[in-house]
């Protein structure tokens, strides 16, 4: 029996990198019948898209919402920087699904104004080839974390994310993250708007943020790289849907393109070569 949902919003899902969770992704997208889906950018990773790879389960999350699109569910598909190819479709409708850069809807009488969030990003906006270097050893660096949770979840022990630990060392990072959603909410209050749903920078979050105009509440749906998370509207009410703390959940097996990838020893090559290609 499928889990019915009215709206549910995902982002960050980077199909075509070694982080991805397709697999665990198709899982949860078996598990639920929304009636509404806003896929809140990033969900192709154009910037690190390889013919090379991309394999049967990031196919099959394609071909589940395409599936989805086919049963004519409300699907809005909202552009983001890792997927900026897209932009160029924008308007673009067909059996209510629809390529947008944002979106208002009235939900339960309040308008929620959904992005994003690559706008606020001064690193892409004016350095796209760093940002770019950035993805991709971002990329190997959740490849590796893959190996060594594997390995800890074979010996008994717990989880560990290499690159949440980073950023919450980094003060820089941590005062990055709070002056996102204290724009996005500053902007939301401004436009009248009681709430505002991003993506972007991978960190789940449901919190209300005090503004010269009133109280906004901001959302974020995390990603389906580390966090494996989306965001849930039911019956007038938020929710964070985790799927590491789901009945779904169940160990990762390391799948053999990821061990393809660490044995071949092309990881440093890689970067070098991304390196090369976006300095020029």
């Amino acid at each position: 029996m499928k889990r019915k949902v009215d709206l549910v919003v995902i982002s960050d899902v980077h199909l075509g990198t070694y982080g991805c969770h397709a697999k665990e992704l198709l899982h949860y997208l078996e598990s639920i019948e929304p009636k509404q889906v806003i896929l809140n950018g990033d969900i192709i990773d154009g910037w690190q898209f390889s013919k090379r790879y991309f394999p049967k389960w990031h196919m099959k999350v394609v071909q589940h919402l395409i599936k989805w699109i086919s049963e004519q569910k409300d699907i809005i598909y909202i552009t983001g920087n890792h997927d900026e190819m897209l932009r160029k479709f924008v308007g673009f409708n067909m059996n209510n699904f629809r390529i947008e850069n944002k979106a208002v809807i009235e939900l339960g009488g309040d308008k929620h104004w959904f992005f994003h969030g690559d706008v606020f990003d001064i690193t892409i906006q004016h350095s796209k080839w760093l940002a770019k270097l950035g993805g991709a050893g971002y990329d190997i660096l959740i490849l590796l974390n893959r190996l060594v949770n594997w390995i800890s979840e074979k010996l008994g022990r717990g989880k560990v994310s290499f690159s949440k630990k980073i950023k919450n060392s980094v003060k820089g990072a941590v005062k990055h993250i709070n002056k996102f959603e204290t724009t996005a909410a500053e902007i939301a209050a401004t436009e009248g708007y009681s709430h505002v749903i991003c993506g972007h920078i991978h960190q789940a979050v449901k919190r209300d943020i005090p503004t010269k105009k009133g109280s906004v509440t901001y959302l974020n749906s995390g990603d389906w790289v580390e966090s494996l998370t989306s965001l849930e509207y039911n019956d007038g009410e938020w929710t964070i849907f985790n799927y590491q703390e789901s009945d779904l959940y169940y160990a990762e097996d390391i799948s053999d393109d990821v061990l393809a990838e660490l044995n071949d020893h092309l990881i440093f090559e890689k970067l070098l070569t991304e390196f090369n290609l976006l300095a020029r």
